[in-house]
């Protein structure tokens, strides 16, 4: 008998034995190995090539591989129609459908996506800087000595001699402004670290929007319009905006902005102190010994801001201990 009768006479048996066959998956297996396993009777024609011509084979051999092909898709459609039975038994569709929770924004990031994109609307380009920084970026460029109390290891976690995690945003407007000459209009978001005791108020870790404006003939007015400006998007036109006159060795004059909270209820006053106020931001004019630090020029002027995001958010959306941020609290989460 020929090759191609072979052929032929393996599909007509294939054929017969898969209509009569009572189909379940122990009888499946058998008919994969005795047609499709190693010595079944598909693997034995291809030995079976070398007995004929050079002429022939690549027509014999097409037609072998055809026949593995048609077997092989009688099996997969065999198993699919079997999986589909049993998932039809298995599934009672009166049963109430099993109930995803969608995702969410965690309540900070959509705090710095927010107020990015009011910055962003005025001008403002986005600048991301490094965690992990040495002291000059993040002391002595911003002209706070080596005997300032700021720089005591009760503030700063110093990872050893030379690097520390960052203890606020402004250490990336030193990089920025070393890397680009003015004008330099500029937020930088990022998380920041302090050494500091955690309460309702406050965190061993937060976020802040650093933010960096240097032109020429730039005046503390310019600074406090763009914070009013800031705060009235943010938070509705009839917000109450405060400054305090304050201290920041990379500003002179330097300024805390305050949000009125309100003294309603007992948590009111244990989070504003009593006052009905809330700090979210400092700000002040650039001092002129940082700009030496990058070497620009002497006749510039800017203001930076750094924004205290957790303190926004809870003003935001009225949560009473900034610890819930940090918790990972899935029923706290869900509210947002």
């Amino acid at each position: 008998m020929s090759l191609k009768n072979k052929i032929e006479k393996i599909q007509n048996l294939f054929n017969s034995e898969l209509a009569s066959a009572n189909i379940d998956s122990t009888v499946i297996k058998e008919l994969q190995i005795k047609y499709l396993g190693r010595k079944g009777l598909v693997s034995n024609l291809f030995s079976e090539l070398s007995s004929i011509s050079a002429d022939e084979k690549p027509i014999v051999g097409q037609k072998i591989n055809e026949l593995r092909t048609n077997i092989q898709k009688s099996f997969d459609e065999l198993n699919l129609s079997d999986n589909i039975d049993k998932q039809q038994t298995d599934v009672d569709y009166s049963l109430p459908g099993n109930h995803f929770f969608n995702g969410a924004i965690h309540p900070i990031t959509q705090v710095i996506n927010d107020i990015s994109n009011i910055f962003k609307n005025i001008g403002f380009s986005v600048y991301s800087g490094d965690e992990i920084e040495d002291e000059f970026y993040n002391f002595e460029a911003l002209n706070i000595p080596k005997n300032h109390p700021a720089r005591d290891m009760q503030d700063t976690y110093y990872l050893n001699f030379e690097k520390l995690l960052r203890t606020h945003t402004s250490a990336s407007q030193i990089h920025f402004m070393e890397q680009n000459k003015p004008p330099v209009k500029i937020i930088s978001p990022g998380r920041v670290y302090r050494n500091e005791d955690i309460s309702v108020r406050s965190y061993c870790l937060f976020h802040q929007i650093e933010g960096l404006f240097v032109d020429n003939n730039i005046s503390f007015a310019d600074l406090k319009g763009v914070m009013e400006f800031f705060s009235k998007q943010y938070f509705g036109e009839d917000v109450k905006v405060r400054f305090r006159p304050s201290y920041f060795p990379f500003t002179e004059p330097s300024a805390e902005m305050d949000i009125y909270w309100g003294l309603e209820t007992e948590s009111d006053y244990r989070i504003t102190k009593g006052t009905g106020w809330l700090e979210i931001l400092g700000c002040g004019m650039v001092d002129p010994e940082v700009f030496k630090s990058v070497n620009y020029e002497s006749s510039l002027t800017g203001y930076a801001f750094g924004i205290g995001i957790e303190r926004i958010a809870m003003l935001k959306y009225g949560i009473t201990d900034i610890r819930l941020l940090y918790e990972g609290d899935i029923r706290f989460l869900r509210q947002f």
